[in-house]
């Protein structure tokens, strides 16, 4: 188990916008088992947020999917970019745990879970991922299980260690 879960942008607007995002139900499930777990092992919870001119603060878009096991008290990071480290209080948040390796989970695959994971190992953090708690839409490049099967091939040994469900 890591020092943190990170949570990333598991909204409405992401999830069940245009297109409802792949596996919701089996998502939600996993998060929060592995939302339950941090819990019980007393370690922090940290949502993030992304806001935009699709996102807009305050809107039911913007708000996290009900179904998530969110607290008033969990940490929750706004951010505007696909970096959630880019112009926001996360690095600040995950130092007061004095946190060295992060669970990542949520969506989007292949830009808010992808390049939030890059820049957290480029930085320094031990970083693990369970395997089917990530979440996207089809492209027209490729269906959204084929872009998660993609990014979990990159990711697995070279970024995260990939714990099975």
């Amino acid at each position: 188990m890591a020092d943190v879960l990170l949570v990333i942008d598991l909204q409405n607007g992401v999830c069940y916008g245009e297109q409802t995002a792949v596996n919701m139900p089996q998502v939600i499930a996993g998060v929060n088992a592995r939302i339950a777990a941090y819990r019980k092992a007393k370690k922090p919870i940290v949502f993030v947020q992304h806001t935009d001119e699709d996102l807009v603060k305050g809107t039911h878009d913007w708000e996290l999917i009900p179904e998530l096991d969110y607290r008033d008290t969990d940490p929750l990071v706004s951010k505007n970019h696909a970096n959630a480290f880019y112009h926001t209080n996360l690095r600040r948040v995950l130092t007061s745990f004095a946190a060295e390796s992060l669970e990542i989970c949520g969506a989007q695959v292949e830009y808010c879970v992808d390049t939030t994971t890059k820049v957290a190992h480029g930085i320094g953090y031990d970083l693990q991922m369970t395997r089917g708690l990530t979440t996207t839409v089809d492209n027209k490049f490729m269906t959204a299980e084929q872009t998660i099967a993609f990014y979990e091939g990159i990711w697995n040994h070279r970024f995260v260690t990939m714990l099975e469900a």
